[in-house]
């Protein structure tokens, strides 16, 4: 896994959970469903980066 697939994923990340916070302020659920989708993705590929690295040592 490289640096820049790790910033990437973790950007990804916080932009959901940005987006998911502005949602519920402003009580646009649009904006909630797409920033949990968002930081769930990006979970998600940060756990299958770090499962292939376990793997490969």
């Amino acid at each position: 896994m490289s640096i820049g697939q790790t910033i990437k994923h973790k950007t990804q990340a916080l932009k959901g959970r940005v987006t998911e916070r502005i949602g519920r302020t402003t009580r646009n659920r649009r904006l909630q469903r797409q920033g949990r989708t968002d930081r769930l993705s990006g979970n998600l590929k940060q756990v299958g980066d770090k499962a292939k690295n376990a793997f490969k040592r």
